[in-house]
């Protein structure tokens, strides 16, 4: 099966044939994969090479035009290498683009802390306006991309190498459904976790909802799901920096008494860079680790 950045090329290179306002800007990453399309369309697959900060510059500067730019590269390129231009180019000028990104929190191990973006989305929360997309299937990150370039708004797709093995239904403002029904606490998970959720929650009596789009969050879905009983426990798994979503499940569960945790990648680094698999388990983001701490804070 291809990978989620696999599908976002080839989807990406067909769309460019599709929608001539749309163009791809690139800092390197992924161009030998658009070469074919940057063939076809030289005037809307540019790539700047390795400097991040023109990538974004360049992005905006085409919106500004009227055209619908993807941007890529490396998440801790993407967003937090550049972000002041994030901020600027794209918030402050009141512009939209589609933001892609690929490696995730720790996809490349060996390539060291800096191609590591655990804290991209947290980041992200520090602005206004920005819709978060987290696939956790390449067929969810084609559904997810087609309906974000076909917007004017201002979307971050997160694509990963961890991903799960069955595809669900998303975007069209699906916000967070119902994947396991319980009465025990209410589990989210974001993206790629779902399947080790499953796995950590199995034979549990708790919700396991689904998540692919974080911002904006689904206040409404995950207070049907807590239901009007006196209390709720949540816990939240998402693939990044652990807690990121907190704030919102607090906010959404304001009039409820309620306990919120968030499960995710710690802050400390691990400077052993290992494999992913290794990272997930460090971080007790393995159905193990989960099952662990999930139980503990639920007591069921």
């Amino acid at each position: 099966m291809d990978t989620m950045r696999d599908r976002f090329i080839a989807t990406a290179s067909q769309l460019l044939d599709e929608q001539p306002r749309l163009a791809v800007v690139l800092a390197d990453i992924s161009a030998d994969g658009f070469a074919p399309a940057r063939r076809a369309h030289p005037d809307r697959v540019i790539n700047v090479g390795i400097r991040e900060q023109l990538l974004i510059g360049a992005g905006a500067g085409m919106a500004l035009t009227g055209m619908r730019p993807i941007v890529h590269t490396f998440a801790s390129f993407l967003v937090e290498r550049p972000f002041e231009q994030v901020k600027l180019d794209f918030g402050h000028q009141g512009v939209g683009g589609v933001l892609v990104s690929a490696g995730g929190s720790y996809d490349w191990p060996a390539g060291g802390f800096t191609h590591m973006a655990p804290g991209d989305v947290a980041l992200l929360d520090t602005l206004d306006g920005w819709t978060v997309h987290v696939p956790g299937h390449p067929d969810e990150a084609e559904a997810l991309l087609r309906e974000a370039v076909d917007g004017d708004g201002r979307v971050y797709v997160r694509l990963s190498l961890q991903e799960n093995r069955t595809a669900r239904a998303v975007g069209g403002g699906a916000g967070f459904p119902v994947v396991r029904e319980g009465r025990g606490g209410t589990v989210v998970a974001v993206g790629p976790m779902l399947d080790n959720v499953l796995a950590a929650t199995e034979g549990l009596d708790v919700n396991v909802l689904y998540a692919t789009t974080v911002r904006p969050f689904d206040a409404a879905g995950l207070r049907r799901a807590v239901g009007a009983g006196p209390g709720a426990d949540v816990v939240i798994v998402e693939p990044y920096l652990a807690g990121t979503s907190t704030t919102a499940a607090n906010e959404a569960l304001a009039e409820v008494p309620h306990r919120v945790l968030g499960l995710g990648v710690g802050r400390a680094e691990l400077r052993r860079y290992g494999g992913m698999d290794e990272h997930l388990v460090a971080h007790g983001l393995d159905p193990r680790g989960l099952r662990e701490r999930i139980t503990g804070f639920l007591r069921t």
